[in-house]
């Protein structure tokens, strides 16, 4: 068979055109980008007629992909960690409609590396009560997009399918398998399942919860969950995903002298983690993330023994696992431990040179200065780095910075400003300005339109070429929808129409406009 060398998310990409994957549906976060660019990128997708789009946000991506599989197709849709709180309605649903063909990749950021926070999907999962699939290396990354989808289509659930950052972005050898023909369009054996009327819901739900024994067995079962024997019962490890390779790297060997859990499919699977639990004499959990299987072990257990991991800081509950922190926990000297060299040094991430971003942020600083009891409402993207300029009070999540300035304003903050980027404003900035717009609030809105979706490396924005016609539509007047172009050759011009538009008692809008530098560059190179 062919080998080849690849990223985690790569992996999970040729997974999906190899297993028949129609169409995949998703918005860029990192670290799960390279997933849908690698499929729109490849030559192969394209001969085989997959379809692959960037959505205006997760929850359209979704609802996408449930279309593809009420049609009998398979489909993915693919996020980071907060991208699923933006489409947790449709994939609650989706758990409860049978849903088959589908797998919501998620790819969670421990430690925060380009993150708000670090929470753990595998609690959503848990709570939507459907099949979990957690790899531990490239290999079972590609593997299990074809398990996946046969775990979907025969037990009529969708799969949530996560990855943490470190193996998203790391690569090895992966072997493919035979390309799968895609489905033929079909229609739903239940023709009622996909209208969750509450006689439908109710009926649906209990399936639901009649399933969860069925799901446990094959967790139990499918050979991706393995109980490793060991010598020393001491101590019984129990690790899931990525945790079980910072494990044996503390091993070179190989040999792992305790017993060991290796957990890459959830429900947890209860039978091998009572055995462990009655062969040794205590219990360390294992994981990348936060303390999802030990929080339900412990409860599960609650015979006595000692349960140790993030809970009791055994393993420090915030940041990235590694196998450092795993030979710490069990008492070992690790041999991974890398001293950086002294020339290297901290580079904190800025704004690019010529970044349009820092015009806009001078001008407005400007403006700011004038009014020092104004606050400045930022948002998600490259732009948040003008927190560095001192430039943005706040970055909470996508589209925050409209709905906080308009609350902010109702209670006596003037000016109050809110800065969000033309891929964000198309993502979840077009409700809150809905709300400013019907709620006549006093505030000034700068989209900074610099053409994409830059943060995530030049995706294509949802609102390109049509920022004014939207805003427009949602009722904001004309005359104050401003265009201005941030050059330092406009600076004083552009800081006048800002101030004319902050002593405006009502909803503004500025779009300064100009292409992103970095992307600039590559049309250049063409």
């Amino acid at each position: 068979m062919k080998k080849i060398l690849l990223l985690g998310d790569e992996a999970i990409a040729q997974g999906f055109i190899d297993a028949g994957g129609s169409a995949i549906n998703s918005y860029p976060g990192t670290p799960s980008t390279q997933i849908t660019e690698y499929v729109i990128n490849s030559k192969q997708a394209k001969e085989l007629g997959i379809r692959a789009n960037w959505c205006a946000n997760e929850k359209t991506a979704l609802e996408a992909s449930l279309g593809v599989a009420y049609a009998g197709k398979r489909a993915m849709t693919c996020m980071k960690h907060v991208g699923l709180n933006v489409c947790g309605d449709p994939f609650m649903n989706a758990a409860i409609i049978g849903t088959k063909g589908v797998l919501i990749v998620v790819a969670d950021d421990p430690s925060m590396f380009s993150s708000q926070d670090e929470q753990d999907s595998r609690f959503y999962g848990h709570w939507a009560m459907i099949p979990m699939l957690e790899p531990s290396n490239q290999q079972e990354a590609y593997d299990m997009v074809h398990y996946g989808f046969e775990l979907s289509e025969q037990l009529g659930t969708p799969v949530l399918y996560r990855i943490p950052t470190r193996l998203a972005h790391s690569r090895a050898g992966v072997e493919l398998k035979p390309v799968r023909k895609q489905n033929e369009l079909t229609e739903p054996a239940d023709a009622k399942s996909f209208v969750l009327l509450p006689a439908n819901a109710k009926r649906l739900y209990r399936q639901l919860i009649d399933k969860q024994p069925t799901f446990t067995k094959m967790s139990e079962e499918s050979g991706y969950n393995k109980f490793i024997d060991g010598t020393d019962k001491s101590i019984g490890i129990i690790t899931t995903g990525i945790a079980y390779n910072y494990l044996m790297e503390n091993f070179p060997d190989g040999k792992c002298p305790y017993p060991v859990v290796k957990i890459t499919q959830y429900p947890l699977p209860f039978n091998m983690i009572n055995r462990l639990y009655d062969e040794c004499d205590e219990i360390l959990v294992l994981e990348d993330g936060q303390p999802f299987v030990e929080e339900h072990i412990k409860g599960f257990l609650g015979k006595g023994k000692k349960v140790r991991g993030r809970l009791d800081e055994t393993i420090r509950r915030d940041g990235e696992l590694n196998a450092e922190k795993v030979a710490k926990a069990l008492g070992m000297k690790s041999e991974t431990t890398l001293t950086v060299p002294e020339v290297v040094t901290n580079r904190p991430p800025a704004l690019c040179q010529g970044c349009p971003h820092v015009d806009s942020y001078n001008a407005l600083n400007e403006v700011m200065a004038k009014h020092k009891s104004g606050k400045v409402f930022g948002d998600i993207g490259c732009y948040t780095l003008g927190f560095n300029m001192g430039a943005i009070n706040t970055t909470v999540c996508m589209g925050a910075s409209i709905t906080m300035a308009k609350g902010a304003s109702e209670v006596g903050i003037f000016p109050s400003v809110a800065v969000i980027g033309d891929g964000t404003f198309g993502h979840s900035g077009l409700t809150g300005l809905m709300d400013c717009v019907n709620e006549k609030a006093n505030v000034v809105v700068m989209i900074l339109d610099n053409d994409i979706t830059a943060m995530t490396g030049g995706q294509p924005s949802s609102a390109h070429n049509k920022i004014r016609r939207i805003c427009e539509g949602l009722g904001v007047e004309p005359e104050h929808i401003r265009d201005i172009v941030p050059l330092p050759k406009n600076h004083d011009e552009n800081v006048r129409i800002i101030e004319e538009e902050v002593n405006y008692n009502g909803v503004s809008v500025i779009i300064p406009h100009r292409t992103c530098i970095v992307e600039l560059k590559k049309h250049l190179k063409k």
